[in-house]
């Protein structure tokens, strides 16, 4: 999952310890599963069109697991345009983990630490891009679109199960409620302000 391997890759860039890299783990699964039941209601209740409600669940979810569950339930176009959303956004990971692995690297070896890590490639982010060149230069391979619809919703189902059954009363408790809150009050922070743009920029 995307959240996981980002959330992961960027603790080994700044050598955060396992404990760290847990608590903020832990904060995205808890958000993620409150995203999936929030979202499709309120934009609902916004009247929210289906490019709106697409392009702030990109935004403002940070799991993209999450992301295509929430905006499936509000409509193919929203799925559509959630999943690009929120594809371009997990590009940034490559050029934040190459500045943060630089900036930390030359603090390590100002200080004379050795360097532990170094920062994972995110190869998920160039089988998209390769997958969208196949698609768009091959034309042939649409033929296969039955069967990779299928596949990749049998894999969301699973991906989404598996989240939940991530969430246990342990994790909670070693999340506590200090970095929880801080994660929430940055979520909806992030949440309005993105929706608030959105409302005036798409239509």
């Amino acid at each position: 999952m995307s959240h996981v391997f980002g959330t992961f890759a960027r603790g080994l860039v700044i050598n955060a310890a396992e404990s760290e890299i847990s608590v903020a783990m832990g904060t995205v699964f808890v958000l993620n599963a409150v995203a999936l039941f929030v979202f499709p209601p309120l934009g609902h209740v916004l009247h929210l069109t289906q490019a709106q409600f697409g392009t702030w669940s990109g935004v403002a979810i940070h799991d993209i697991s999450s992301v295509v569950g929430a905006a499936s339930h509000y409509g193919q176009s929203a799925l559509y345009t959630a999943t690009a959303v929120k594809l371009s956004r997990a590009l940034w990971i490559v050029p934040i983990s190459a500045a943060a692995s630089y900036i930390f690297q030359r603090q390590q070896a100002k200080s004379g630490e050795s360097i532990i890590h170094k920062p994972q490639v995110p190869w998920f982010i160039g089988l998209f891009i390769l997958a969208s060149v196949v698609r768009t230069f091959i034309p042939e391979v649409a033929s296969w679109s039955p069967v990779v619809t299928h596949v990749s919703e049998a894999g969301l189902t699973l991906t989404l199960f598996l989240i939940g059954a991530g969430l246990s009363q342990r994790m909670l408790k070693a999340v506590g409620w200090k970095p929880m809150l801080q994660g929430v009050l940055l979520w909806i922070f992030i949440s309005a302000t993105s929706l608030g743009v959105i409302l005036l920029v798409v239509r």
